[in-house]
């Protein structure tokens, strides 16, 4: 891997005269004779434009050897007298004779950042194309579309309180009686075991039982997979692969109006698509079939219902129904307070209770504090 080496020699403008472009090898300018100062518009030097891809300066080298012997000299100081511009190896000032002194100002030699490198060579890169872009339009929306689901949902759950009052108050209660009466019943035959029934005794205590397996059908239970064989699944994928060199250079600033470069060929990788191809099995769903049989058993089913209801001041109370023989007695009852509050307007929105205790505690037209979510919802109740 050969190196080439090259000299770059910069220019800069003089702030006397506004003389361009003076090369610098000049450390006076060539039209007023001014010498070059430590200036903002002096002191840094203009080397022109480089090879983005190849960092390769689109100047022509120096072959002069007296320029070259320049740029071998050292970084340039500034004379802390005069401020004149001066060789590296000079020890005293060519404009005024004074020696070079450790408060003397210098320019520095420093190295330049080179082309931005190419990807490092990887092996079985997936193959970046249409579909890969959808994939992504589609995975950020769906993760934007979510995150929003999720904000509006816990925002719908953020409550506040306002003044309010009871409006109205309604209660619900109902009496069942339910009696353990025959039914017939369907179950996978596996599962069935002939067993007697138990018949309750005060409402509790029975069991269901199963009797008389009859009628067994065989009919569909669910499904399972198996495999159906199998196929070749190929994908186009990418990787890196050398195919050839490229120049890349580095340069360094030697501080003194001229640059050092290096350059050297590279190896160049190049994208080569391929097939990955292997073997998939293939699942198909297979019925799992079984006998489904009728047989008898017991449940509680509803003989006779009996309900009652109130409006505000009412009080709640229990519908009457009178049980016979081994039937048992079900109760079911429901509170509810309408709460009248202030937001942005009058709005309205029920409470559901649980207790006959919590409903009582309350009073239609009572001020009260609601909590209510962004939502709608009343969470809590307070006196005010």
């Amino acid at each position: 891997m050969s190196k080439r080496i090259r000299i770059i020699e910069g220019t800069w403008n003089c702030s006397s005269c506004d003389t361009k472009g003076i090369l610098a090898r000049h450390k006076r300018c060539p039209n007023c004779n001014n010498p070059r100062e430590l200036t903002d518009d002096e002191s840094e030097f203009d080397f022109g434009d480089t090879d983005a891809a190849t960092g390769k300066s689109l100047r022509e080298g120096v072959t002069d050897e007296k320029a070259l012997e320049l740029a071998r000299a050292g970084v340039d100081w500034f004379c802390a007298y005069c401020g004149a511009s001066n060789r590296g190896d000079q020890p005293s000032c060519k404009q005024c004779k004074a020696e070079r002194t450790q408060d003397a100002k210098a320019l520095g030699e420093k190295e330049l950042p080179g082309p931005a490198p190419r990807p490092v060579p990887q092996r079985g890169a997936s193959k970046k194309g249409t579909f890969t872009k959808v994939g992504l339009v589609v995975l950020g929306g769906l993760f934007f579309c979510c995150f929003g689901t999720m904000i509006y949902g816990v925002w719908m759950t953020r409550t506040s309180d306002y003044p309010g009052q009871l409006v109205g108050a309604e209660w619900k209660r109902a009496v069942i009686q339910e009696r353990f009466s025959p039914v017939t019943l369907e179950g996978w035959k596996d599962e069935l075991r002939l067993q007697p029934p138990r018949m309750p005794i005060d409402g509790s205590g029975e069991f269901a039982g199963v009797q008389n397996i009859r009628s067994c059908v065989s009919s569909r239970r669910g499904t399972r997979q198996v495999a159906d064989g199998t196929r070749q699944v190929c994908r186009t994928k990418t990787r890196k692969k050398a195919c050839g060199t490229e120049e890349k250079c580095q340069t360094r600033d030697k501080g003194n109006g001229f640059r050092e470069e290096v350059c050297k060929d590279v190896t160049r990788y190049c994208d080569e698509s391929y097939e990955d191809c292997h073997d998939e099995t293939r699942y198909r769903d297979e019925p799992i079939y079984a006998l489904k049989c009728s047989y008898d058993a017991y449940q509680w089913k509803e003989v006779a219902r009996r309900e009652a209801s109130g409006r505000d001041g009412e009080p709640p109370r229990w519908p009457e129904l009178s049980m016979k023989g081994e039937d048992r007695l079900k109760r079911e009852e429901s509170y509810k307070l309408l709460v009248e509050y202030e937001k942005g307007g009058r709005q309205q929105a029920p409470l559901e209770l649980k207790t006959e205790k919590e409903f009582l505690a309350w009073k239609k037209g009572q001020p009260v504090s609601v909590t209510v979510t962004n939502g709608g919802e009343v969470k809590q109740l307070l006196p005010r």
